[in-house]
């Protein structure tokens, strides 16, 4: 069995002879691991933790009792094809999570980045891409093929519809169903969720300054409240040298699946 033999592995655990451990892990019991999985270095599994299907999960990432990762996906077109899960390092996955890998209308990829917290009952579907430091707090819920950014923060009970992009510092209140893409450092909130303006506490917390923050507001405005189609109203934005203006205006004008989140969306 490729166990490195600084982990301990409790003898309540089942570990595949296949399966890959890397160094320093502690798996407590009642865990399992089945064959093609492959944990990095300084990994800790507490206990009831099952880990399936080609899965790979990066350095120092710790995961809570009951957490279910790599299963099946929830996808009625799932025949079975092959498929992947990539977690990477420095990530907490807490009790009760929900981590399914890709399928063939997704390339078979979930992929999620590092410095990540998933709270109790939060659910991450198939295809998904997440990028790093995001936080879903308790059950909130990806659909397939959801696409987060960095630093995204998700409140607790909220939904994410399939092929929604959120972009780069974003976030969304608890009790929110979103339904469409939502812009880099866009506030959203509601039963079905609106945008409210930026995430002005992350603007701040990333050291974003008061010029560059005001500079934001003023082109939410010519955005969001002029009555020009959306394309013309972003062809005369100037960026004013502002690398946050700039990150609002390419995701806008990137290629997507779903429409713009806005102030009056149903």
């Amino acid at each position: 069995m490729p166990i490195h033999n600084s982990s301990t592995i409790h003898p309540n655990a089942v570990i595949d002879e296949k399966a890959i451990i890397g160094k320093n892990c502690k798996i407590g019991p009642f865990c399992y691991v089945s064959s093609e999985v492959v944990l990095e270095d300084n990994i800790e599994l507490f206990s009831h933790v099952s880990i399936v299907g080609k899965t790979v999960i990066g350095n120092n990432t710790k995961i809570w009792p009951y957490a279910s990762i790599g299963h099946q996906p929830q996808d009625l077109k799932y025949k079975s094809e092959p498929n992947e899960l990539i977690i990477g390092s420095d990530n907490k996955i807490r009790e009760s999570v929900s981590i399914n890998p890709g399928t063939k209308g997704g390339g078979g990829l979930t992929k999620i980045g590092n410095e990540c917290l998933f709270m109790l009952g939060s659910h991450i579907g198939h295809d998904c891409k997440l990028g790093n430091k995001i936080i879903l707090a308790n059950n909130a819920a990806l659909a397939g093929h959801v696409v987060l950014e960095d630093r995204v923060y998700i409140g607790g009970l909220s939904g994410v519809h399939q092929f929604v992009k959120i972009g780069e510092g974003a976030f969304i209140g608890a009790l929110s169903m979103v339904t469409k893409d939502v812009i880099p450092f866009g506030m959203v909130y509601g039963e079905r969720a609106k945008l409210m303006g930026f995430n002005l506490v992350g603007l701040r917390r990333l050291g974003v300054s008061n010029k560059h923050i005001k500079e934001l507001k003023g082109v939410y405005e010519s955005i969001f409240c002029q009555n020009s189609t959306l394309q013309k109203r972003i062809l005369d934005i100037d960026t004013m040298n502002n690398p946050l203006i700039q990150k609002v205006l390419d995701f806008i004008k990137a290629e997507k699946d779903r429409a713009i989140l806005n102030p009056y969306s149903n």
